[in-house]
């Protein structure tokens, strides 16, 4: 039976999600029994529809930002310049929800984009790109660093080069997102943090979002060890937020990497039991960070892997239950547009 919605008004701003059509590469993956890919299946085809049934399920979700996942990229294009073509259907997407046929529903209100960072200076030009082909919703980059020696733990669809957020490749592009206003979402790995640590302290000045509370990992070699890691996971989120540049993204732990639950998809369980689960990392999240520095996050379709989009917001708002009212409209909407510069949508 499901479940009945929790706070159906409070507004939410869901600022990470993705949009894609994976059908003609599910039948390719190496791996098709990954948990990963086995999540991705049921949602191959996930855009506009999609994500208007998800969002309209119960809550009151009022606006989305979009977060690159690859898709949609420009044939024939120059590969630097290939993702322009994601950014371009997205804001198609964010067009159609901003028509007044959906409300006052304002669905990829903000675009997060990808741009390779290890081009240096010549990133530039493809910035710029992204920033046109956004039309006034191109809000900033993500250029994912996860990595682990084990090829297990991903699978095959992932896997940037180690250390790349140290490299002075990275760096000379990264280097140009501050001047020209753009944010930087990082996704890397719980034993990867304190490579974003290091890239927070040189980079004082940069907004940077961390991604899916820093992944904490229960596949491959780390299986049944999120209990055994939980102390290196907290003591590097206490350092990271100590960079007032950094703000992070409460969720992300539904996914299949993170095995929070280990069943899936949508197995079913409950959004008491997810919270019982999640509330060691969500909760040192907020006290490290602050309320003023977090913000709860979908990941759909990928977090479908431990819930649907009803129990997952049920979850949140559960772990946000002693916070107050300003508190929660910082948290579930109000962060996720200061920081995405999308204020306005607040305002509609």
């Amino acid at each position: 039976m499901p479940e009945a919605i929790i706070e159906p008004d409070l507004p939410i701003i869901d600022p990470h999600h993705h949009l894609w059509d994976l059908r003609p590469m599910i039948g390719a993956f190496p791996e098709p029994h990954h948990p990963f890919i086995e999540t991705l299946v049921p949602a191959a085809y996930y855009t506009f529809d999609a994500l208007h049934a998800d969002t309209h399920s119960g809550h009151n979700v009022i606006a989305t930002v979009f977060m690159e996942c690859g898709a949609f990229y420009r044939q024939g294009a120059d590969s630097a310049l290939k993702p322009v073509g994601e950014v371009e259907f997205v804001n198609g997407v964010a067009a159609q929800g901003a028509s007044g046929l959906y409300g006052a529903y304002r669905p990829c209100a903000g675009i997060i984009g990808h741009a390779d960072m290890t081009l240096g200076d010549a990133a530039v030009p493809v910035l710029e790109a992204l920033i046109a082909a956004g039309n006034g919703r191109f809000r900033g980059i993500r250029h994912q660093g996860a990595w682990d020696a084990d090829p297990n733990v991903l699978g095959a669809p992932f896997h940037a080069p180690q250390g790349l957020y140290g490299s002075d490749a990275f760096r000379a592009g990264f280097k140009h997102l501050g001047a020209m206003g753009l944010t930087f979402d990082a996704w890397l790995l719980e034993p990867q943090l304190p490579d974003v640590i290091a890239l927070a302290r040189a980079f004082p000045d940069q907004p940077i979002v961390l991604d899916h509370c820093g992944t904490p990992l229960n596949t491959g070699p780390y299986k049944g060890k999120l209990h055994e890691r939980f102390d290196v996971w907290r003591a590097n989120i206490l350092e990271l937020a100590q960079c007032p540049n950094v703000s992070v993204k409460l969720g992300g732990l539904a996914m299949a990497f993170c095995g929070m639950p280990e069943q899936g998809p949508a197995a079913g369980i409950g959004s008491e039991t997810l919270a019982a689960m999640w509330r060691p990392y969500i909760e040192t999240c907020i006290d490290a960070f602050g309320p003023a520095r977090g913000m709860f996050e979908s990941n759909y379709p990928v977090d479908r892997w431990g819930a649907t989009y009803p129990v997952l917001w049920n979850t949140f708002k559960r772990l946000a239950h002693g916070a107050s009212a300003e508190e929660k409209r910082a948290l579930f909407a109000g962060n996720a547009a200061r920081v995405y510069g999308i204020e306005h949508v607040l305002a509609a």
